[in-house]
């Protein structure tokens, strides 16, 4: 009698033909339409949508619905596919509200009840792309620390501009929030490509009751940790085109007669960022495929990537910076935008020392 084939408990770290295709396609999609001239005119212009490459992405790629199971409208994949998209985003510092829509706000309804219509029908249309909702919590809120609820101003809300509903958690519950109900102030980001915005919430709004407070409060939990995940992977992506901008930057760049790159001290610089980013690669891929599998290790994976991945993004995007010399330091060259998102990042959705003293409770260690 045969035995029938069991499946492997290691995590899989390699990418697949599916998402080296989905890779291509979005990478092809915005170097077509995202590139650093188009990107710094509408900064400047304080208009960073692209309402015309979020459709392109969302709705005809159908990136925005990988995470919703087919059923309820979605393209059924997983988390893996999801951090292949935000991977290369992350290297072309898209403005697009990918984390905060299609992984964050999606994980949160997905943690609901999703046989009630109002949860069904508002994640129908987040898969489909036309609709984009932004859980109403500052960038910087962490999944492991307390949750504001039933605040009705909530500064540094990332793509809140960009919003068309607003999942706001409330002390009686979680409920969506049309994005014509709340005020929505700008306000002044370090990164220009991910806006900040305060969402003041008006006790009048009209809302619909998604959930009640303990299964609100567990499904943003479960949102913010999904995202503190997959955020890993944008900044991987930020920390790859920084090495290889570098590498290619110091070979093509000439002094005495010599690539600079050819210099030891600039060599072992490059070959110390290559080992952390690889090193980073292997953390970021655990933590997806830990979320797609929904492994009982999802959260210390989660926590492993973020720690590590949050220092290494900011590193590689300080080298690039200071091994560009003085091209690196003008506003044209894209290294100020990887630094700044890198930075940005770093505070998001936790810091690096939070999921630090969260991977030590994890693992049952003291703090010192």
């Amino acid at each position: 009698m045969t035995k029938a084939p069991t499946r492997s408990t290691q995590p899989d770290l390699l990418y697949s033909e599916a998402e080296d295709d989905l890779r291509a396609a979005v990478r092809s999609l915005l170097t077509d339409r995202a590139d650093t001239a188009a990107l710094l005119t509408r900064a400047e212009a304080g208009t960073p949508y692209d309402a015309g490459l979020w459709k392109a992405l969302a709705a005809d790629m159908g990136a925005a619905g990988l995470l919703v199971p087919e059923k309820l409208g979605g393209q059924g994949a997983s988390h893996r596919e999801a951090a292949v998209v935000l991977e290369e985003l992350g290297r072309q510092v898209t403005p697009a509200p990918y984390l905060t829509s299609s992984v964050i706000a999606t994980e949160v309804l997905l943690a609901l009840d999703t046989e009630t219509p109002e949860v069904a029908d508002l994640l129908a249309a987040l898969a489909s792309g036309r609709t984009v909702a932004v859980l109403a919590v500052p960038l910087s809120a962490s999944p492991y620390g307390p949750l504001a609820a039933g605040e009705s101003r909530v500064p540094g809300v990332a793509d809140a501009a960009a919003a068309d509903v607003f999942l706001v958690l409330r002390s009686d519950g979680l409920y969506a929030v049309e994005a014509g109900e709340v005020g929505v102030e700008a306000q002044t980001p370090l990164d220009l490509t991910r806006p900040l915005a305060a969402v003041t919430v008006p006790g009048t709004a009209a809302a619909t009751r998604l959930a009640d407070s303990d299964a609100a409060e567990a499904a943003v939990r479960r949102g913010l940790l999904a995202g503190a995940g997959l955020l890993a992977s944008e900044q991987l992506g930020v920390a790859e085109w920084c090495l290889e901008e570098t590498v290619r930057h110091t070979r093509e760049r000439h002094q005495f007669n010599r690539p600079i790159g050819s210099f030891q001290a600039l060599k072992h610089r490059m070959a110390q960022l290559w080992l952390e980013v690889v090193s980073a690669r292997a953390a970021v891929r655990n933590a997806a495929d830990a979320l797609a599998t929904d492994s009982p290790e999802a959260a210390l994976a989660v926590a492993i990537a973020q720690a590590y991945t949050s220092r290494v993004a900011v590193h590689a995007a300080e080298e690039c910076v200071q091994l560009h010399a003085g091209i690196g330091m003008t506003w044209e060259h894209p290294a100020h935008l990887h630094l700044k998102r890198a930075k940005s990042d770093s505070i998001a959705l936790g810091t690096a020392g939070s999921h630090k003293e969260a991977l030590a409770e994890l693992v049952d260690i003291e703090a010192p």
